[in-house]
């Protein structure tokens, strides 16, 4: 088993458990020294694809899963990072046990461009269903994006 940072709607627990069913929600966090951000238009949702960037003012709030390999292959299919669409890198999660060093993906491509208003509810969603604080989701349902939704 290996620890997996989420932070875009694998955040949701009810999705992770359809992506990597034998792998539970181990705690939540912060990945303090990142900022959210989106990128990768061509290749996402009718829009620009989460990822985070290393930025020394910001967070990102995560959920950090205890990942059984098999499903860390299913994941890597979900997230492309078999096509290469995604890379894993390792950062380090702030936790109320301490912090912990987990690995997590990261877009390959260049930051820019705007999400959808569809995908960007399906990330509010995600975070809440997870319990991130309530200013942080409101903050993400606020973020601009590029056509009308939820």
């Amino acid at each position: 088993m290996t620890l997996y940072a989420a932070y875009g709607t694998n955040l949701d627990p009810a999705r992770m458990g359809e992506r990597a069913p034998h792998s539970p929600l181990h705690t939540t966090g912060w990945l303090e020294g990142w900022r959210l951000t989106f990128g990768g238009e061509e290749h996402g949702w009718d829009g620009s694809l989460a990822t985070i960037v290393q930025d020394p003012f910001e967070h990102v709030f995560v959920a950090v899963y205890d990942v059984t390999r098999e499903d860390e292959q299913h994941l890597d299919g979900w997230e492309a990072a078999d096509s290469g669409l995604y890379r894993k890198t390792k950062v380090r999660v702030d936790t109320l046990s301490g912090a912990q060093v987990v690995w997590t993906y990261v877009l390959d491509a260049f930051e820019g461009g705007l999400p959808s208003a569809s995908y960007l509810g399906v990330l509010g969603d995600a975070a809440e269903a997870c319990g991130a604080p309530a200013d942080y989701v409101a903050a993400l349902r606020r973020r601009p994006c590029r056509s009308i939704g939820h």
